[in-house]
């Protein structure tokens, strides 16, 4: 018997730090980058799942700013696949009102990738389905900052005083600026650390960890990851 979901107690924001890909291709004796490949047809299906589940957000972490410290092989190949994903992924994220976003230093991208991504972007920002954030070249602690800088030149400048630096005017400044704090993040592989992400916005979230690779990651276990969730009291520091 399957897993029944209660629809009222869906997440609405799910992030997701996709572990394993390199370890998945290392067992079967294949190059590391063909662990991240096999990882973009995990992302399809998840993708796919959130928005037949009617998921409000879903956030990936596709690279980090720790990843640039990899082989630069490896680094090339995911940017590679990144780019591809975007250009030949366009008519899907449509056809599926899908609503792309990108968090991170954008800037920092190669150029041919930038431009993919905001042709995405664009031609996405009026869809109300799922909002797909990509996490590309993201730092949790480089994000804070980011927004402190902000936050330190608007008063500079005298657009705000310092007392009007509440939570949500912060949280107006980083990277997910609009979208709601996730409720679920869950972490492949079996690591139990968050690894820079998300730090300010996975402050109250619910986190699930699996032994399963990304790769080897399906609709069931996100299922199953939700149904954790929908199990869990969310008491926010009080008592319930």
């Amino acid at each position: 018997m399957g897993i029944t979901l209660d629809p009222h107690r869906m997440p609405q924001h799910i992030a997701i730090i996709m572990d394993g890909n390199g370890r998945w291709a290392t067992q079967r004796g294949l190059p590391r980058t063909m662990g991240h490949k096999e990882g973009y047809k995990t992302v399809n299906e998840i993708v796919r799942a959130c928005g037949e589940l009617k998921i409000k957000a879903l956030t990936l972490y596709t690279f980090s700013t720790e990843n640039w410290n990899r082989p630069k092989e490896e680094i090339k190949v995911i940017m590679q696949l990144i780019e591809m994903a975007a250009r030949a992924e366009l008519q899907t994220l449509l056809e599926n009102n899908v609503r792309l976003r990108v968090s991170g230093r954008f800037s920092g991208l190669p150029e041919s990738l930038q431009e993919a991504l905001k042709t995405d972007i664009e031609a996405t920002k009026n869809n109300t389905g799922l909002i797909l954030n990509l996490a590309i070249n993201y730092g949790g602690r480089q994000e804070i900052l980011d927004a402190v800088k902000e936050a330190c030149r608007q008063v500079r400048d005298g657009r705000i005083a310092p007392e009007d630096i509440t939570e949500d005017y912060f949280s107006n400044l980083l990277y997910t600026a609009g979208l709601p704090d996730p409720d679920l993040l869950i972490r492949t592989a079996n690591e139990l650390r968050v690894s820079n992400y998300l730090l300010w916005q996975i402050a109250y979230a619910e986190i699930w960890v699996t032994p399963t690779l990304w790769p080897d990651f399906r609709r069931e276990d996100l299922i199953q990851a939700i149904a954790d969730y929908q199990k869990r009291i969310r008491k926010f520091g009080g008592v319930v």
